[in-house]
């Protein structure tokens, strides 16, 4: 996945990992971008556009998130990977459904 901050892309076959209570962007080579307490970070969909990208805000910093790789094809069952990241935060830190 793309992660970037700004214009700037910081890598394209970036990490995300959701445990221990952090969010963690990592790099294609497991070096830690940034991470943040899971309750402190926002995690957003554009209204409009790609349902591959996404927005993650961790502690102030705001980097956009390119996730597309493992999407379902359209016309076929399957909730967009951005969509499940966004999720995925919210439940870990107790905002979910």
């Amino acid at each position: 996945m793309r992660i970037g901050k700004g214009l700037r892309s910081l890598t394209r076959a970036g990490q995300i990992r959701i445990s221990e209570g952090r969010v963690r962007l990592l790099t294609s080579y497991g070096s830690e971008i940034d991470s943040a307490p899971v309750q402190a970070v926002r995690a957003s969909t554009p209204r409009f556009g790609a349902g591959d990208r996404a927005r993650a805000d961790l502690g102030g910093t705001r980097y956009s998130l390119t996730l597309g790789e493992s999407d379902p094809d359209p016309g076929t069952p399957g909730t967009p990977s951005a969509r499940r990241f966004v999720e995925a935060v919210r439940r870990a830190a107790g905002r979910g459904r």
